[in-house]
């Protein structure tokens, strides 16, 4: 697994009779941008845990830069800058400052100067306690604290969760600066997929426990693809491209978005009857509820 920044094999986690993760081979490169997507319950924030230690797996294993994280737990944690799905208020009756500076004599590579400039940008209220922070400003908060010592992997879940639209752009533009700056292999989840388009260059789909896909954006954009064809009237689809659902349609032309090469998905439609007229890329956004809707494992 060394060959990857981030990596499982095999990994499961199970609560009592429900399977939250169920034999996962997760692969994040080296310097990737790597987003993890899924429904609410498909397993994602229980893969960020288990890659912290946080939680145990019941069978498999994780590394972070070759690093097992279940017997050198302290030391993958120290490579990685963490933001939580949830909030944690353990230091509730800490201010900002003093939270800042505690978490600062955990890591030799903390960069005051940075950190400073992080609190600033995001419009951090360095007096205020966090346990009366809301759920934005102590999102703020996390972002300064997993970003400060520039660690050279970032595990993000839902890092925009709770920003409004103007911090969630800046929150967004920093974080493309930091990596400028700072190069690190990120794996993130997100809901908004629109936000991170300009970022990922890897993606990885979660359902229901099962990793169904994980692709570079170069393999998205040449296997998942939008197809318009003019089809004979009364034509009725084949099953496996029912099964790919059609976006649009009138009596003569329908629209599909289909997995798999593009050659083999032409000659697919090609003889079931139907004349390709247009065969065009997708946005992240549209090849990811592909991903999530239709059966493909890669």
């Amino acid at each position: 697994m060394t060959a990857h920044a981030v990596a499982t094999r095999g990994l499961t986690k199970r609560y009592g009779r429900d399977t939250a993760l169920d034999r996962v081979d997760l692969q994040v490169p080296d310097g990737a941008v790597f987003v993890l997507i899924g429904a609410n319950g498909a397993g994602k924030s229980t893969t960020f845990r288990l890659l912290m230690n946080l939680e145990r797996p019941d069978e498999g294993a994780a590394e972070i830069l070759g690093l097992d994280t279940a017997s050198r737990g302290p030391e993958a944690r120290a490579q990685v800058g963490y933001v939580p799905e949830r909030l944690d208020h353990s230091y509730g009756w800490m201010t900002c400052a003093r939270l800042l500076q505690h978490v600062s004599t955990y890591y030799a590579a903390w960069d005051f100067g940075y950190a400073d400039h992080l609190s600033k940008t995001f419009a951090l209220r360095l007096d205020r306690r966090v346990g009366t922070l809301s759920k934005g400003e102590s999102r703020r908060l996390q972002l300064v604290l997993a970003l400060a010592h520039r660690p050279p992997v970032l595990l993000l879940d839902e890092p925009t969760d709770g920003l409004d639209l103007a911090m969630r752009t800046r929150a967004l533009s920093l974080l493309a600066e930091h990596l400028a700056d700072t190069p690190a292999t990120v794996l993130m989840s997100t809901h908004q997929i629109h936000e991170v388009d300009g970022l990922a260059d890897h993606m990885g789909v979660l359902r229901d426990g099962r990793l169904v896909a994980q692709m570079s954006r170069d393999e998205i954009q040449r296997t998942v693809r939008r197809y318009r064809a003019e089809v004979p009237e009364l034509w009725q689809a084949p099953p496996d491209l029912q099964a790919g659902g059609v976006r649009s349609s009138t009596r003569r032309e329908m629209q599909w978005t289909l997995i798999g090469d593009e050659r083999a998905v032409v000659e697919r439609l090609t003889q079931a009857g139907a004349l390709v007229r247009e065969v065009s890329a997708m946005t992240l956004e549209a090849a990811a509820l592909a991903l999530l809707t239709q059966d493909v494992t890669r």
